[in-house]
């Protein structure tokens, strides 16, 4: 029997995505590179799951979400930006990432440009490659926010943009200006907006957090991704919601129905009561992730050859290093060295020559990630 082949969409990811498989190594490892905050889910929550299946919810749900669940996310989309969404607007789904993937199946074909702001969560330009489209980066200006002037440059022929705010790794949290005069540019250009909001809860030192959903302009053309994940502390139980205006939200709702089916009842019914709730335990995690983040900033300030801008939200701290070797190279080096983080090259050509360390972990665990990375660069890049 010959080999064989592989279809067009796994070479694409194979040439394109850097994203890594699941990293496991013995002996006394930091690990530094997920994403998965170390918070346990709030009691209410897991009771509500609890109680669900003792109320049976065990069978095949609504393909597009349970029904209350959806208009509870209605309700919340409503009051964020000021405009009427109904239930019929919201798809659930397994995480944000599904909706988000699901949503660039519907609206992009082979050949199509997409604007990334660069570096960016990486799953997305992987589900740029798995389209068949082409990724166009457009880098972040020297603060870490959106260079307007380059994106008005490649905005042209473009059909989307995805913007991931607060930013996933650099941890930009992109303002209400920037946001308006953003809508002006795509709105010039017809460009559907992606976004993807799952940190919105973990903005720092007070500042005010703007959603893309309050940027009237966006409202024919926006696609809203959200998840319990991060603020509710709830990555394995894997729900999130789509909110879009008709048609787009029925073709995405297409796409997903027929890869992913129905999402998991208990974690829906779960997820309702932390929707309800308004996820309150959400600022108690803000302020252990803000204290963790001074932790690691000043940490790394004082390292040879290290450079560490200051999140602004977000999960994650992005060093960058004063060395020509590529950060896949120096991850594989750092992890020999027993800390695990992720390449920066993983996020966007703008993100090499950076690594992507975690706040997800408690304080002696990044303190003692901080120390392996010092010594790393204090004897490999002088």
């Amino acid at each position: 029997m010959p080999p064989l082949t592989p279809s067009p969409i796994v070479d694409r990811l194979r040439s394109g995505s850097l994203r890594p498989g699941i990293v496991s190594m013995e002996g006394d490892v930091v690990s530094l590179g997920s994403g998965d905050p170390d918070f346990e889910t709030p009691p209410l929550v897991v009771d509500a799951a609890i109680e669900a299946l003792h109320d049976g919810w065990t069978h095949y749900g609504d393909l597009n979400g349970d029904p209350e669940l959806r208009a509870e996310a209605a309700l919340e989309a409503s009051r964020v930006s000021g405009y009427t969404y109904g239930a019929e607007h919201v798809l659930i789904t397994n995480g944000a990432s599904s909706g988000a993937a699901a949503a660039m199946a519907a609206i992009l074909s082979p050949g199509d440009k997409v604007l990334l702001p660069d570096p960016t969560y990486s799953l997305f330009s992987a589900a740029v490659h798995m389209a068949g489209a082409e990724a166009v980066y457009v880098p972040l200006d020297h603060t870490g926010h959106l260079d307007l002037d380059a994106i008005k440059d490649a905005l042209p022929g473009c059909t989307a943009l995805i913007l991931v705010n607060p930013s996933n790794p650099s941890g930009a949290v992109f303002s209400k200006e920037e946001l308006t005069q953003l809508a002006e540019l795509t709105s010039a250009h017809g460009v559907i907006v992606i976004a993807d909001e799952v940190c919105d809860r973990f903005v720092f030192d007070g500042r005010s957090f703007t959603s893309a959903l309050a940027i009237d302009a966006w409202r024919e053309q926006l696609i809203y991704c959200q998840s319990f994940s991060k603020s509710s502390a709830m990555t394995g139980w894997r729900v999130g919601y789509t909110v879009a205006l008709r048609p787009l939200v029925d073709d995405i709702r297409l796409i997903h129905r027929n890869t992913l089916t129905s999402i998991n009842a208990v974690a829906q019914r779960a997820a309702l009561v932390a929707l309800r709730a308004r996820s309150p335990w959400a600022d108690s995690m803000r302020d252990v992730l803000q204290d963790r983040r001074d932790f690691v900033v000043r940490g790394l300030q004082d390292v040879p050859g290290i450079t560490v801008a200051v999140p602004e939200g977000g999960l994650f701290v992005f060093p960058r290093y004063n060395s020509l070797r590529p950060s896949l190279d120096v991850i594989k080096e750092l992890a020999q060295a027993g800390v695990l983080a992720r390449a920066g090259r993983e996020f966007g050509p703008a993100g090499e020559f950076h690594i992507r360390l975690s706040l997800t972990a408690e304080k002696d665990v990044l303190g003692e990630g901080v120390r392996r990375i010092a010594d790393y660069f204090t004897a490999n890049h002088r």
